[in-house]
């Protein structure tokens, strides 16, 4: 980009921001004439894609501000407008940098559209949201949060009246809208919102009515009251939302929780941990410490807006960290077999799980007498399953779902995945093997001897600015149009591109039109043995994320099986390095 085309887009920025300090950013990196800092803010716009908006915060319009903040709102408020679905909005927001005055943004923007915004007045959970989007019987929301992110990013997640994530054709047409909005977007002013009947602060109730939403969903609530008392449950909810509704959610059971004191306060610096992601063991090193000092029956972490959950467990004296899927698999075998036995579960029970979350989860439902679906990674395609459902006359009757990366959902009353109720189910679970004088531990391995070992891995590549945007397309064109036969000494048979929605096998050579989801930038390969990888771009970070998932199935002493799918998963490994060395190598870094 030119420094005169810099120059024009940000004295255009300037002149539709109306806080501080993003103006002065932008007019400061003018003045210093800092046109390679200039050049990353303006080069592009922040997409806002089909989830929402996630960035750096800062001046620009490739950046996380206030005047894209309320862009975003006018865009989606116009939509709202325009098909009828526009009487209020909940809105809440997370720990980070500026979430509060985002929030307060979006909800001033609404009011000026006539939507009336139910604004929570401090930081809450993401599933909170969702909740109470439905509790409400609101037309959307908004929470801004960007999740696990680091401490220089936020985010703007939209939702529709049945509390899930917008999903076709309402996230296109939104996109729409937001890209027509030109210039300063409309909002009205607190005092004017509040005087209009436009604004309402929303807070305590709506929490009671959350909690006893989690404290239903308690398979065994008389257990988890007797062994609640006696164990202890160490918890951080990693500088986040989740310290409050997990202690009282688990409090209300008589558990005793000890939080980490250093992790409990909100903090949008996150200054204990370098990423505050429970996908990452480092972010539990805390936790785990106090664990061992308290002798804990488990450690358990959410993420800064409490969606996701991460669990360690004692092994041999000290604690091991369970996987997003060994816990999903966990979870699936407990609450099945579990409200089977006590009579409660619905008629056609269904579980839901995404087609990168390891087969083991399926296997285990399937054999307790669920019906499986599979559908794309995120939440918003569970919730979309769940609405088909329910549309059914006699249709399934979704019981629980999740993803691989450590998100579950359980019941229906909140339509995104939940931390707080997945953080007291997992207790729960706990608790009940050791009441049946087991480990954790101990029901997994059962669980790999009766239904085969299964093991994953994900590997993450960052490919930022403009050029990592043009190797992540060329990497997944590439894999696309030669897709790899073979993966060490294991044969690709089918390749499976949901771009297209086809299949492809390599045997016949026919190509088959087959997949029944909406069309998504992933690919599978499926080898002899059953093992499974994939390639996805995220749709919210500059990364393209491979999942490989091994398994043997040959019967095989626990031990030995191990060992095989370790092998199995190095070869995998070393031919997904190989690829992306070759596109860094082909870009020319």
């Amino acid at each position: 980009m030119d420094i005169e085309s810099i120059k024009t887009k940000a004295n255009n920025y300037i002149q539709v921001e109306s806080e501080e300090p993003f103006r002065s950013e932008v007019q400061n990196l003018l003045r210093d004439e800092n046109w390679t800092e200039l050049s990353d803010r303006f080069y592009t716009e922040i997409e806002f894609g089909t989830g929402g908006l996630r960035g750096v915060i800062g001046g620009g319009f490739n950046r996380i501000n206030p005047y894209i903040v309320r862009r975003a709102s006018a865009g989606m408020a116009a939509y709202m407008v325009e098909v009828g679905n526009a009487d209020s909005v909940v809105i809440a927001h997370d720990s980070r940098r500026y979430s509060k005055e985002f929030a307060l943004n979006t909800a001033l923007v609404f009011a000026a559209y006539g939507i009336k915004a139910f604004l929570f007045s401090e930081l809450r959970p993401t599933p909170e949201l969702s909740f109470a989007i439905r509790e409400l019987g609101a037309s959307g929301g908004v929470v801004v949060t960007a999740s696990h992110n680091p401490p220089d990013y936020n985010g703007y997640k939209v939702y529709w009246n049945d509390g899930a994530q917008v999903v076709a054709p309402h996230d296109t047409a939104i996109i729409h809208k937001v890209l027509e909005i030109q210039g300063a977007p409309k909002a009205m002013s607190l005092a004017d919102a509040k005087s209009a009947g436009l604004l309402e602060y929303i807070d305590e109730d709506i929490d009671a009515k959350f909690v006893e939403m989690v404290k239903s969903n308690v398979v065994r609530p008389d257990l988890l009251r007797e062994y609640g008392a006696a164990a202890k449950v160490v918890y951080t909810p990693l500088h986040g939302t989740g310290a409050y509704l997990v202690e009282r959610a688990l409090g209300e059971f008589n558990v005793q929780v000890s939080t980490v004191p250093e992790q409990r306060e909100p903090d949008g610096e996150f200054p204990t941990v370098t990423s505050p992601n429970p996908e990452e063991g480092a972010a539990l090193e805390m936790a785990i410490a106090q664990g061992r000092r308290e002798q804990a029956a488990i450690v358990i972490g959410t993420d800064p807006d409490a969606d996701r959950i991460g669990i360690a467990v004692p092994d041999a004296g000290d604690f091991r960290l369970v996987t997003g899927n060994q816990l999903g698999a966990l979870l699936v075998d407990y609450v099945f077999s579990s409200r089977a036995e006590l009579g409660t579960l619905p008629p056609r029970p269904a579980f839901i799980k995404t087609i990168v979350t390891t087969e083991l989860q399926r296997r285990i439902a399937e054999h307790l007498g669920a019906e499986c679906y599979d559908t794309l990674t995120g939440f918003k395609h569970i919730a979309g399953l769940i609405r088909d459902f329910e549309q059914q006359e006699e249709g399934p009757n979704y019981v629980i779902g999740g993803e691989e990366s450590y998100g579950y959902m359980i019941g229906t009353a909140v339509r995104d995945k939940d931390a707080v109720t997945a953080t007291v189910l997992a207790v729960e679970m706990a608790l009940y093997h050791v009441s049946q004088g087991k480990s954790v531990l101990q029901r997994l391995e059962e669980l790999y001897i009766e239904h085969g070992y299964f093991q994953e891995e994900t590997i993450s590549e960052y490919f930022s600015g403009r050029q990592g945007q043009e190797i992540m397309q060329g990497m997944m064109k590439t894999l696309r149009e030669d897709p790899p036969k073979v993966f060490g000494e294991l044969t690709v048979k089918k390749v499976k591109d949901y771009q297209n929605g086809t299949s492809f096998d390599w045997a016949s050579g026919r190509t088959s039109s087959d997949i029944d989801l909406p069309r998504s930038n992933v690919l599978q390969y499926y080898l002899e043995d059953g093992s499974i990888v994939s390639a996805r771009p995220s749709g919210t970070e500059p990364k393209i994320k491979f999942y490989a998932s091994c398994c043997d199935d040959d019967e095989l002493p626990l031990p030995e099986a191990k060992e095989r799918v370790a092998e199995k998963l190095d070869m995998v490994r070393e031919e997904i390095r190989g690829w992306i060395q070759k596109a860094k190598e082909n870009a020319g870094e």
